[in-house]
């Protein structure tokens, strides 16, 4: 049989008796639910203030906490409530992948979960991360989240919350108790600041906070790229053999894959792979505004569990000054980074038509889950 997804239709294979028994039934395997759901939106945008000593250094005390506390409101919240409607519009492990492939077609749909995927390696690839919003992260397992419709939108609320004061109030306190010589202000200087404060212990303290918490963004990135990988198979877009799970109904093979992918990276700066990483992270959420707007537009009347209270006009202008945001970052970027990641788009340009030649040539087998919604079938 076949599933329309965009413009294009994919066969779908069925599974056979003996690959059905060694696949976890998934009703079987414990969702998600808020709780864990918030701690896991947490550790894909931030982790805690690690990293973002060097705002002090760049921009003074002042302007790094009104930072912290502007740019959630022109970033975060308009991100975290488009993010809610489409995930909640579309629970399934493929996240912002289904989003633009539904708007925009399959194709476009690979080119945003090749960005996607390989900027989470990326990230990966460096701790502790700089300040970067990555609140769709979490998105890719949204299929494994319980009741997504009303979890989703107050896990992202509760998170971004978390994240503000995450990052406001040790910066408030470092740059209040102590004397500030901005020159001193860069990775790792929060440990200073505990001591200064409350002596070696507490010291201590910060420093295995730090370890935890890049502990903790490094297992939460790696989920939502694996996820993300399985997701993208079940829709027929990666070979199926992604999208097989181990007895804990996690998917493997693309834990794999992203762990290769991070040791790839390390020839590169921190500087520059930071800088790569918002450089293709920006293309991707390009392409997630326009899927956003298009299916406003174009599908007004399917179902969206919770939906932003605002019109046509109104979707469009929420992802204004986003986009100006991004344009920044993208012209910013060094001539290094810029071919760097010039080089990985063209990679995923190519690569999509290569696994379409596989599959029609049958050398590796792609399959579509019969049971995932269409949105052109509403």
């Amino acid at each position: 049989m076949s599933t329309n997804i965009g413009e294009e239709h994919v066969t779908t294979t069925t599974t056979t008796p003996e690959e059905s028994s060694s696949v976890p039934k998934l009703e079987n395997l414990k969702k998600v639910s808020i709780i864990p759901l918030i701690f896991l939106i947490f550790y894909e945008v931030s982790g805690g203030p690690f990293g973002v000593e060097d705002t002090v250094r760049a921009a003074g005390p002042l302007l790094s906490l009104v930072g912290f506390l502007v740019f959630p409101l022109i970033w975060s919240v308009p991100e975290a409530l488009i993010t809610a409607e489409m995930g909640t519009m579309f629970p399934e492990n493929g996240g912002y992948v289904v989003w633009v492939s539904s708007a925009l077609g399959p194709f476009w749909g690979f080119q945003l979960g090749w960005m996607k995927w390989l900027s989470g390696v990326i990230d990966n690839a460096l701790y502790p991360v700089l300040f970067l919003d990555y609140l769709k992260s979490a998105i890719p397992v949204i299929g494994e989240v319980n009741n997504p419709g009303k979890t989703l939108p107050k896990a992202l609320f509760y998170a971004v919350i978390l994240v503000v004061l995450g990052y406001f109030l040790p910066l408030l306190v470092g740059t209040g108790a102590i004397e500030v010589n901005r020159e001193l202000w860069s990775d790792g200087y929060f440990s200073e600041v505990g001591r200064v404060i409350g002596g070696v212990w507490l010291r201590t303290w910060v420093q295995v906070s730090s370890a935890l918490s890049n502990m903790g963004m490094f297992v939460a990135e790696m989920s939502s790229d694996s996820f993300q990988l399985l997701g993208m198979a079940e829709r027929g877009m990666l070979p199926a053999f992604f999208a097989k799970r181990s007895r804990y109904g996690t998917p493997l093979i693309g834990i794999l894959f992203s762990a290769s992918g991070v040791i790839l990276l390390s020839w590169l700066s921190f500087q520059e792979i930071v800088a790569a990483e918002n450089f293709l992270y920006c293309f991707g959420m390009l392409m997630e505004f326009v899927a956003f707007v298009k299916l406003r537009m174009k599908f007004p009347n399917v179902s969206r569990p919770y939906k932003i209270p605002v019109g046509k006009i109104g979707a469009v202008l929420m992802c204004l000054v986003p986009t100006l945001l991004i344009f920044v970052v993208l012209a910013l970027a060094t001539l290094k980074v810029f071919v760097i990641s010039i080089s990985a788009v063209i990679m995923g340009l190519l690569l999509q038509p290569c696994l379409k030649y596989m599959e029609k040539k049958i050398w590796l087998r792609f399959s579509v889950n019969p049971d995932l919604p269409d949105i052109y079938a509403s």
